[in-house]
């Protein structure tokens, strides 16, 4: 007898277990359906840059964040559309002409340079800058970047024409923005007016009609001044900066952007084989989502690609492309305008932005 209630307390216990053990698995298993519930919302918003907060321990590179943060600032200030890292064939040098920044609105297109000068800075007789660092007993000689930005403009209308766009007289200006917190000038007004430095552009406000005081404030326009563009002529101006050669760009989980060419992946067969497809002349845009089940590491890697679309601006946002690969795959990736060539963990990159 004392056996048989033994044998019936037991399977009463390995029943109790088998049942908390199926909650256990049904929770578990509800949360990742949960995950993958939520990834056609989660994809949809893919349109905008994911944010991260930065790492501390990280030093942040100054031209970095004045570039990626300028663009940000502008469009909150100004409305308008923004294009970054732009390459512009340029005819007479067979070669391709760098662009920081392209700011568009109805009132105007504004060519931004943006230039990372810090310490006290000083204007030589031939328009030199002479910025002196105090503190690193440095200084640095920069060659007139009014000449480069002047160049910049015209090269870029130049390349416009070529598309049929001919802009009003006055449209297109140049600035040149110094945002970087250390740059101090002794004598301002020694400056021209489309030089924008840390002080100005850290005092400008949003303007609620137009970008009036951003452009007028540093270079008043000309005959153009108070007319609007026409909305066919913008959409053309828009579509082909979209589409004009820029530089490949990568977001990093410690909030730095880079700019450059993707040139492959790096890793095992299978994983390369996966992201066979994604070419330039396919895909506009990549997004890395990490996965984790059951609290273990991310040793897989979600890789959400989207087909380039040349009828609209960017990508087409309602269709997108998914192949999951190992955390330890690698984009081969050169950095802007040196040799210098980086393999970067695909599991420490949130987003990749192709140019066509």
């Amino acid at each position: 007898m004392w056996l048989f209630y033994h044998y019936k307390w037991a399977q009463i216990e390995e029943n109790e277990r088998m049942e908390t053990l199926d909650v256990v698995v049904n929770v578990d298993c509800a949360a990742i359906l949960h995950s993958f519930v939520q990834l056609p919302t989660w994809a949809s918003g893919l349109t905008q840059s994911t944010r991260v907060e930065a790492d501390p321990s990280v030093e942040p590179d100054p031209y970095d964040l004045s570039l990626t943060r300028l663009y940000q600032r502008l469009q909150t200030l100004y409305g308008g559309k923004t294009y970054v890292g732009l390459r512009i064939p340029d005819a007479d040098t067979a070669s391709r002409q760098s662009i920081d920044i392209v700011h568009v609105t109805k009132g105007g297109a504004v060519v931004v340079s943006v230039i990372n000068a810090s310490g006290t800075v000083s204007i030589d007789g031939d328009g030199t800058w002479v910025c002196k660092d105090g503190s690193k007993h440095k200084t640095e000689h920069l060659q007139d970047p009014m000449v480069e930005a002047k160049r910049q403009v015209a090269v870029l209308e130049s390349y416009l024409e070529q598309r049929g766009i001919t802009l009003p007289d006055g449209y297109l200006s140049c600035k040149i923005v110094c945002p970087n917190p250390n740059f101090r000038t002794i004598h301002p007004d020694y400056f021209p007016p489309e030089v924008v430095t840390y002080e100005q552009w850290a005092l400008l406000k949003p303007e609620k009609k137009s970008i009036s005081s951003w452009i007028k404030g540093a270079l008043p326009l000309r005959s153009s001044d108070k007319n609007e563009m026409q909305e066919s002529i913008q959409q053309k101006l828009g579509f082909n900066l979209s589409t004009a050669p820029m530089w490949d760009r990568l977001e990093l989980n410690n909030n730095k952007h880079l700019l450059g060419e993707f040139l492959e992946f790096k890793g095992k067969n299978d994983d390369i084989t996966s992201l066979r497809n994604i070419k330039r002349s396919k895909v506009s845009r990549v997004t890395i989502q990490k996965t984790s089940m059951f609290g273990l590491a991310h040793s897989k890697l979600q890789v959400l690609y989207a087909p380039r679309d040349y009828r609209s601006e960017g990508f087409s946002g309602s269709e997108w492309n998914e192949e999951t690969v190992r955390s330890s795959t690698e984009v081969v990736f050169q950095l802007q305008e040196t040799a210098k060539v980086e393999k970067i963990k695909l599991s420490s990159i949130i987003s990749m932005s192709l140019s066509p």
